[in-house]
């Protein structure tokens, strides 16, 4: 077994560390990729993600098509909407759990 070099410890060591950290993301400015010389942002062309009443995930498929007054409301009702279902899958989730110890037992 190797001791710690110079009667350093291993918890002494990890405390010391301090965590990684990523870099602040920019305001406004949404991910692009670039496809034969043409800019793309991913969000424009995908559109926002949806959370459907399984728990499954998907997107819009229409939404570069959709006009800017459409997308604020459809980001307006989708974010509550996605909320509720996420907090809804959520509870069915842990009591699936639940279920599940109590059936062990």
């Amino acid at each position: 077994m190797s001791e710690p070099s110079q009667g350093t410890t291993t918890e002494a060591n990890q405390a010391t560390k301090q965590p990684l950290a990523l870099p602040a993301p920019s305001d406004g400015e949404t991910a692009r990729i670039e496809v034969n010389g043409q800019s793309y942002s991913l969000f424009d062309r995908l559109g926002p993600t949806v959370v459907n009443s399984d728990g499954t995930l998907s997107r819009i498929t229409d939404w570069a098509e959709r006009t800017p007054a459409e997308r604020a409301n459809i980001l307006r009702v989708l974010g509550k909407r996605n909320q509720l279902r996420l907090a809804a899958t959520k509870d069915r989730l842990e009591a699936e759990g639940d279920e599940a110890v109590k059936q062990a037992d």
